[in-house]
């Protein structure tokens, strides 16, 4: 099992532990039912969601206009190249639009 989902169960677990616990704490002080519902069932949502934005701050700047960090590719692998390059399959020319400025071949690949 993958160690993060592992965390994240144990950490579900734990908090459902702690939601039943606090009810119960809470039951036995005498706080009406539907407000100790209400503070528990508000926990056990909140904390995932803390949980969450915690991990994603860990990242990096997620979510940010720079572009880097967090994502399918990495935190900043591009390099701040600015976006996808291409190579000439001709002349083997690394450049940024549709056609080859040095031969004006289409015939070109992505460069990540």
């Amino acid at each position: 099992m993958n160690p993060q989902l592992k965390r994240y169960y144990i950490f579900l677990g734990a908090s459902l532990v702690f939601s039943i616990g606090l009810q119960i704490g809470l039951s036995a002080l005498g706080v009406p039912w539907f407000i100790s519902i209400g503070l528990v069932m508000a926990i056990f949502i909140l904390l995932p969601m803390i949980m969450r934005r915690r991990q994603m701050s860990k990242m990096g700047s997620y979510g940010s206009d720079s572009g880097t960090g967090g994502g399918f590719f990495g935190m900043g692998s591009q390099g701040g190249s600015g976006g996808v390059r291409y190579v000439c399959l001709v002349c083997n020319n690394k450049h940024k639009g549709g056609t080859c400025p040095r031969c004006g071949s289409k015939m070109q690949r992505a460069d990540f």
